[in-house]
């Protein structure tokens, strides 16, 4: 029996850094879920609505060949609660969140970001080109 391994995100504009983590944090175990902020949740972290809803970044994300089962995020607090949930063994995020969550009940590996891609730099992009 494999390891699940449990990351979270936003996934808004899909691009090759979500995928480069999802393709690391599958080879981590033999499932792999992923927890994908709500529009509400995404307000108070990045005090915006994302680009793309919900729904539409929930079937993005559960049409990815490493991507065993997705669900909503609601709120950062309940991640332990999400981790016991599906019995995760192993927390999956980006090392920009490195030791934030080294408290909860399963090993926690914190992934390089790929280099110079953003989600809020393309935005970023795409709005001085205008």
């Amino acid at each position: 029996m494999g390891n699940t391994v449990i990351t979270f995100g936003t996934f808004d504009i899909f691009h090759v850094g979500h995928l480069n983590i999802l393709k690391r944090a599958k080879k981590l175990g033999t499932k792999l879920i992923v927890g994908i902020s709500s529009d509400e949740l995404n307000m108070v972290k990045k005090n915006r609505k994302p680009i793309y809803n919900i729904k539409q970044r929930l079937e993005i994300i559960s049409s990815i060949k490493y991507v065993d089962e997705v669900f909503i995020e609601e709120s950062l607090e309940k991640k332990e609660d999400y981790i016991r949930f599906y019995n995760a063994d192993i927390l999956v995020m980006g090392d920009d969140w490195r030791n934030k969550f080294d408290n909860l009940p399963c090993k926690v590996l914190y992934l390089s970001r790929t280099p110079s891609i953003s989600t809020t730099q393309i935005i970023e992009t795409i709005i001085n080109s205008e």
